[in-house]
């Protein structure tokens, strides 16, 4: 097994980034979704709530961030560290975390709602609440700093949709951070509670992960369909959602950072099963 692709999302629902090569740190990969819009209330703006979202590309540089987006002029950003303070919902049921104000004016005419774009200055105030050891920490994604997706299992699922008579789909609608390929199709289903050697680093598969509505959105255009997530509902439900996709955590604590690249070999580690939380 082999890492084929690396992929980061600067601000939590913008389009993706491609990467040779990507530093991960405790709470993801760098530079991946330390920055989110929130609306009015301070609670995180999706593709779930805005498909909009997938023509925003947002690409990192040293100390900031430059935005665009079609028919927008770009909007290059420092980060925020002593801009206005603020608290922040990755989802409404969810606990608030600390952020820093770094825009309202460019994201609320590129939204057309009322949006402020915060950055997470602090990446190690948001613990990881289930399947986890107590140090864990994330970024501003939903639960769990990296998401893991095995090509053999998108194949699979891709034989459903021509069978059905649908589209096939490529793996960027399940927004990956890390694709791999060699692995027999949903091999990933007995890695939970087990560890992975990425190149040199190793992961924690904590759990897997429940696919929502954003799979249904075509990650070029925004426009949205039925598919893959009709299929997932056929052959991929569990008393846990409709599975795609694994959780992992990185076996690193604040301080300690590495590196991953398209190419490195992947192996699942022998050393027994990881409790659970």
């Amino acid at each position: 097994m082999r890492i084929r692709s690396l992929h980061t999302y600067p601000v939590k629902g913008c389009h993706r980034l491609d990467h040779d090569e990507a530093a991960v740190e405790p709470w993801g990969l760098a530079a991946d979704r330390r920055w989110m819009i929130v609306d009015a209330d301070g609670v995180g703006i999706t593709q779930r709530e805005s498909a909009a979202l997938t023509q925003l590309t947002a690409r990192p540089r040293p100390g900031g961030l430059h935005l665009s987006a079609p028919g927008m002029p770009g909007l290059d950003l420092a980060e925020p560290a002593d801009g206005p303070k603020t608290q922040v919902r990755i989802f409404r049921n969810k606990p608030h975390i600390p952020a820093r104000i770094a825009d309202t004016a460019w994201v609320t005419a590129f939204l057309g709602r009322d949006a402020s774009l915060v950055w997470q200055a602090d990446p190690t105030t948001r613990a990881i609440t289930d399947f986890a050891q107590p140090g864990d920490r994330v970024n501003l994604a939903d639960g769990y700093p990296v998401l893991l997706a095995n090509t053999a299992s998108l194949a699979a699922v891709n034989d459903w949709l021509t069978e059905s008579g649908d589209d096939p789909v490529p793996i960027h609608r399940f927004r990956p951070n890390i694709v791999i390929d060699g692995a027999p199709a949903w091999a990933e289903d007995d890695w939970i509670g087990h560890r992975l050697r990425l190149g040199d680093l190793t992961f924690r598969v904590a759990k897997p992960c429940d696919r929502c509505r954003v799979t249904t959105i075509d990650q070029e255009t925004g426009e949205t369909g039925r598919q893959p997530l009709h299929v997932l509902g056929r052959h991929r439900r569990f008393s846990n959602g409709l599975l795609f996709a694994v959780n992992l955590i990185p076996d690193l604590t604040a301080g300690q950072t590495g590196h991953l690249h398209v190419g490195d070999q992947v192996t699942v580690q022998s050393d027994g099963v990881l409790g659970e939380s």
